[in-house]
């Protein structure tokens, strides 16, 4: 499942005031809000500094409770000055309960409200989309790490790729495009699964990030490993429970 995904913002006051503004309308509760981050569960923001840009061109949906909850996400969203990226209603092009609305921040950054009937996945986020350079190219690595990172795919085309995520049936999808920009998407995994993620890119070429091990300075107990995809996006697999 997705453990977090991680936004770099050029102004986390401004930027976590305004996403706090669509993300009550869910009913998603912030969880920290410090100088350096701003979470809603398995959500964050974070500032940018001189070595990391602004996160760009990224597509987050939060799951919604009900359709009311779409409506007032989106006008909760023009009223904090996003802009207009699709009113709320149905798009039975993507399934026939499927009733959404999305928004847009000044770096192309999209963000969804998104309810459907049955189960959903756990945490806030339904799906995350990304744009990359090489579809292919971001496929197979996403393939690569797919065991151990918890990635299945689904679906793969010329221009676009998607997978699910864990048992929770979230999705993660690759479209081609002026690529995402400095998002940082970890999966959760156990011990294990840290260190043949890590090993495996490694193994097939992929640049190292950070070798497994414990980051006591998130939290005790914390062990991970992260690897850069191939538009340099930080990808990452954790254990919070050692």
């Amino acid at each position: 499942m997705y453990d977090h995904v991680t936004l770099r913002v050029d102004d986390l006051a401004v930027a976590g005031s305004a996403l706090a503004a669509l993300l009550d309308e869910l009913e998603i509760e912030q969880t920290t809000k410090t100088s350096s981050f701003s979470v809603w569960g398995n959500f964050a923001l974070t500032q940018t500094d001189q070595d990391h840009p602004i996160a760009r061109r990224v597509h987050v949906a939060f799951i919604a409770p009900t359709t009311a909850h779409v409506d007032r996400f989106w006008q909760a969203g023009i009223d904090a000055g996003f802009v207009d990226d699709g009113a709320a209603g149905p798009r039975r092009v993507y399934a026939d309960d499927y009733y959404a609305a999305f928004l847009k921040d000044p770096a192309g950054n999209s963000f969804e409200a998104v309810h459907r009937d049955g189960a959903r996945p756990n945490g806030n986020i339904d799906h995350v989309a990304i744009r990359v350079n090489d579809v292919e190219a971001s496929t197979a690595f996403y393939s690569k790490i797919g065991d151990a990172a918890g990635l299945t795919i689904r679906r793969q085309a010329s221009g676009s790729a998607a997978f699910t995520v864990g048992e929770s049936d979230g999705s993660f999808l690759v479209f081609a495009g002026e690529p995402t920009e400095s998002i940082h998407i970890a999966f959760s995994g156990k011990d294990d699964d840290v260190r043949r993620f890590h090993a495996d890119a490694i193994a097939a070429g992929y640049r190292s990030n950070g070798a497994p091990g414990e980051r006591p300075r998130y939290h005790a107990g914390y062990y991970a490993a992260f690897v850069l995809d191939p538009d340099g996006n930080n990808i990452e697999v954790v254990n919070h429970n050692r």
